[in-house]
């Protein structure tokens, strides 16, 4: 269903609000506007709003952006913010998928690679595109193209390391 994580975010919403929770309801409000802004965006380009993909890609983003402010709160000694923006975390995660572990994302790079046949870093796009559509959502994208990154620049320094010693037997 299209909209199944809205609704989830919307009953949590509503949750919220019995319950008293301010942190909480501020949070998911927060979410509400980022996907309505979004979504408005997409209109006005034509599209038909947005689906979960991109609601998970709007989640994804603001863990990241609370990720950056946490650190720069706790090298600024305001540990109570720190705090604050760590509980945000929380409660955005919330409504992400199961992340897969670093060992778990390095595996399916690894079979990435393998299953499209990359050769070399001009292949990072295509496997990062695959993995996008074969696991939405499901890990760090950031962390999944390091990975690859480094698979690609690995075979591609064997690859040329073996080539060149292919052709100067050649000559």
């Amino acid at each position: 269903m299209r909209d199944d994580l809205r609704e989830r975010i919307n009953t949590a919403l509503k949750m919220a609000q019995e319950d008293g929770d301010k942190r909480r309801c501020a949070t998911l409000r927060l979410i509400q506007t980022a996907v309505k802004d979004r979504e408005t965006a997409a209109r006005e380009n034509g599209k038909d709003g947005v689906g979960d993909t991109e609601v998970i890609e709007i989640l994804q983003k603001m863990i990241r952006q609370r990720e950056i402010s946490a650190e720069e709160f706790e090298s600024g000694g305001q540990l109570d913010l720190v705090e604050q923006e760590r509980v945000e975390q929380e409660i955005i995660r919330e409504f992400l998928p199961v992340q897969l572990s670093d060992d778990e994302i390095r595996s399916l790079c690894e079979a990435t690679v393998k299953d499209i046949d990359a050769h070399g870093l001009r292949d990072i796009g295509r496997c990062m595109s695959e993995l996008k559509s074969r696991y939405p959502g499901k890990m760090d994208f950031v962390q999944a193209s390091c990975f690859v990154k480094e698979m690609l620049r690995a075979e591609n320094n064997g690859y040329q390391a073996s080539s060149g010693a292919d052709e100067a037997a050649e000559g």
